[in-house]
């Protein structure tokens, strides 16, 4: 007998990176070729092209490969990828024009000195003289790894091993990838096509979408990845959208895939993010060409000033005819799955690319759709109660984050960071953060949430790479200071090693698109 109850058929309307994550992910974890399983569908269309969100990732997207099975030396050879150890940001704190000695910071990936055992900032704080002035380099390596244009691992380490990295991508590339995972080994239907109008039930349910192409399709639970448009979340249910950019100010990109002027020409393991008179610009290096863009705020400056802006940065030699600029919405649903419709990727919200959350917000609600995955209807509204608290609170988290690193700059060369930094523009949230942390270091009892986006470790990096002064009481300091100084030597000690212990980033992109990781 067939339960009415029971899910039996998922329909995700959208492709892209975030539709074929979340297919990837409920292909495998459903096992749709099995007799009997959840089936799955995604649905795009040919006539709307995949919006980058982004070709930086979190470490994260190195669960996501291994738990679909996908291997390292696939993954660079399909999506052009190269490894990313960092930001780095250029230009936040201080006017360019102050020539500062180091108007730079790295927020690494790697955890500070001690891990999570230690706080090493408190110690820092107080022995700067000692230790070096730059927090970064003071307790990190991946500074040094990402200046002298190291890869993070050898050639013979075990695929998603090494030092704590993510990747640059061809996001267009990637869903490709994706695409054939899904459909070839986890049995997802793919059509193409443009859905044309929606049927609700009479509790207001999705029934049905319609497709000009394929007529009507049926589903029990739907799958909002329609970017921007939102489809289904925001045009048949117009769930509560919570507009950000009274918090964060840019509004636009400008974007630009930038040949090397050398075929050998040295591909960063990082990301750079410089910082501009009304905004920042992202420089990324894939292994055959950069993605560049300008983000910035048009009410801070004009397209026209922004294009002259980007193509100062890259010089007179890069033609910018072939640049597209893309208005930005920013904010997030606070309903992000209704009734039956859960909105992943862009049409559940959006904050900026800085520090490449796009990607990663994709890969975490894919996994807890998994994990939570309602086998039968009257689980939905539990589920989604799950699903909507966890990603408001991880959407105000990263606002917070973000906003930081505009809120502590001291330039003051243009209107766009005089309004940044006025405490008007930013949350109540992340000025009470900011105040106790002019007496204590952040500390795990900030961020209770288990799967932190930016946890401890991050928020140090920028805090302190934005030169915050913490004012530390000694007597806040446990007795491990000997303990400190020996982990401190260790590190210059690897530091002066490190050249001989990793080989150059284009070197080890080269070895394995020829040969590949060791199969072990």
């Amino acid at each position: 007998m067939i339960n009415s109850e029971a899910t039996r058929h998922v329909l995700i309307v959208g492709g892209g990176t975030s539709g074929w994550i979340t297919a990837a992910y409920l292909g495998k974890h459903l096992s749709c070729k099995e007799p009997g399983a959840v089936q799955v569908t995604l649905i795009e269309s040919e006539d709307i092209g995949t919006i980058g969100v982004g070709e930086g990732t979190f470490p994260t997207m190195r669960v996501t490969l291994e738990t679909l099975g996908i291997s390292e030396t696939e993954f660079i050879r399909e999506t052009s990828a190269t490894f990313k150890q960092a930001a780095k940001f250029a230009h936040w704190l201080y006017n360019p024009a102050d020539n500062h000695p180091r108007n730079y910071y790295y927020h690494p990936f790697d955890v500070p000195l001690g891990g999570p055992h230690m706080d090493i900032a408190k110690y820092w704080l107080q022995e700067k003289e000692k230790y070096g002035p730059y927090f970064d380099e003071a307790v990190s390596i991946q500074g040094t790894t990402c200046e002298n244009n190291l890869a993070p691992k050898k050639i013979t380490h075990k695929e998603f091993a090494g030092l704590n990295y993510a990747y640059h991508l061809d996001a267009a590339a990637f869903a490709r990838l994706l695409r054939k995972k899904s459909v070839e080994e986890f049995g997802v239907k793919h059509l193409t096509g443009t859905v044309t109008d929606v049927k609700k039930a009479a509790d207001g349910s999705i029934a049905s979408v319609i497709s000009k192409e394929h007529g009507e399709l049926h589903a029990d639970l739907f799958v909002d990845c329609t970017g921007f448009s939102a489809r289904l979340i925001g045009q048949e249910y117009n769930t509560a959208f919570k507009s950000i950019d009274d918090v964060l100010l840019v509004d636009h990109a400008i974007t630009v895939q930038v040949p090397y002027a050398e075929p050998d020409a040295p591909i960063p393991t990082h990301t750079i993010s410089t910082a501009q008179e009304a905004g920042w610009t992202w420089d990324i290096g894939l292994q055959h060409r950069r993605g560049v863009g300008y983000v910035y705020s048009a009410r801070h400056t004009s397209h026209e000033r922004a294009e002259d802006v980007l193509q100062a940065y890259l010089g007179d030699s890069v033609d910018l005819s072939g640049a597209r600029r893309v208005p930005m919405k920013t904010g997030y649903r606070t309903e992000q799955w209704h009734k039956n419709c859960v909105a992943i990727g862009l049409s559940a919200g959006f904050c900026e690319p800085l520090e490449a959350t796009a990607i990663a917000m994709i890969e975490l609600a894919a996994r807890f759709l998994v994990s939570e995955f309602p086998y039968s209807k009257a689980s939905y509204p539990i589920a989604a109660k799950a699903f909507n608290t966890s990603f408001v609170y991880r959407w105000d988290a990263i606002v917070d984050f973000v906003k930081m690193h505009y809120y502590l700059s001291r330039r003051n060369d243009h209107q766009f960071w005089l309004d940044n930094t006025s405490p008007e523009t930013a949350t109540d949230s992340l000025l009470e953060k900011l105040e106790k942390w002019r007496y204590s270091t952040p500390n795990r009892n900030d961020f209770p949430n288990v799967n932190e986006m930016f946890g401890v470790e991050s928020n140090q990096f920028v805090l302190y790479g934005m030169d915050y002064q913490s004012h530390i009481q000694p007597s806040a300091l446990i007795n491990e200071q000997h303990y400190a100084d020996k982990l401190h030597k260790q590190l210059c000690m690897q530091k002066e090693k490190i050249s001989q212990m990793l080989p150059a980033h284009n070197a080890l992109i080269d070895q394995v698109l020829k040969h590949g990781f060791a199969k072990l």
